[in-house]
């Protein structure tokens, strides 16, 4: 009875306790000498969408608490994530709050700046084999999260369940995250100009890393917000001037409104 009831229990405590204190590393490649986790992002202070966050959360939670699930059904305890969108929409930030949100340490492999196939012999078959072989040789109750910015861009055998479980997409800044991040910089939550902050960012592509800057930049609630309308009206600005060029481009050359938005979408990648 002791030992089939109470000590699994000990166990189990024990190991809560060493989580409770643990200080979370992150692992990069080389000596894999781990340095502490000390990225402030927390699911509190993400700005993200709020259906997508709580969708992340949700699939986290029942993630670790199907141990004798994935056993039963014959399954590795493991899960894959991708996240993706832009450059500094908060894809590095969510790593993070998963981590904290678990209590993982990260290992951390960059493939962005392998310049040839030979330096990893990453074709796609070497790549899908990589991701397999990390999977197989990893212990039990362990998350693999891909980020990149073009998900078109990858094949369709990276993406199946098994190896990306969850596609969650990182996007720009929206009236809900100036919100959050007003709220965390300026520790302000309701202010006359948000009516107007908020209109322009539903129309301007701007990203939260872009927004939370031009917040840093005063301690003054009144004055960050004034720079922070004159910041959106200039970036809308250069978003049309850009527009407009793009446009008189393919005309010049004869193209058509078809080849302006292939030429447009090039050019944002």
């Amino acid at each position: 009875m002791v030992v089939e009831s109470y000590l699994p229990f000990v166990i189990d405590e024990a190991k809560s306790l060493r989580q409770g204190k643990k200080t979370l590393q992150l692992y990069r490649p080389g000596a894999w000498a781990p340095v502490n986790l000390d990225h402030p992002a927390t699911f509190n202070t993400l700005a993200m969408d709020l259906e997508l966050k709580k969708k992340i959360l949700d699939d986290l939670d029942r993630f670790v608490r199907r141990k004798e699930y994935y056993t039963r059904v014959g399954k590795a305890w493991k899960r894959g994530y991708l996240l993706y969108g832009p450059p500094g929409t908060g894809k590095s930030s969510l790593v993070a709050a998963m981590a904290y949100y678990l209590n993982f340490d990260i290992y951390d492999l960059e493939l962005s700046g392998i310049r040839s196939n030979e330096e990893l012999n990453v074709t796609l078959s070497g790549l899908l084999n990589f991701i397999d072989g990390l999977w197989s040789s990893c212990d039990d109750e362990r998350i693999i999260v891909f980020t990149m910015n073009h998900i078109e861009k990858l094949d369709l055998a990276l993406l199946r369940p098994g190896r990306m479980d969850l596609h969650a997409p990182t996007s720009y800044c929206t009236p809900c995250g100036f919100k959050l991040l007003a709220s965390n910089y300026l520790e302000i939550n309701h202010h006359e100009l948000f009516d107007q902050i908020e209109s322009e960012i539903a129309t301007t592509r701007v990203t939260p890393a872009e927004v939370a800057e031009q917040l840093m930049q005063s301690d003054k609630p009144e004055v960050a917000l004034r720079d922070m309308v004159s910041f959106l009206a200039n970036h809308k600005r250069k978003e049309n001037e850009e527009k407009v060029h793009r446009s008189q481009l393919v005309e010049e050359n004869g193209g058509s409104q078809e080849e302006e938005s292939r030429e447009c979408e090039l050019i944002e990648e």
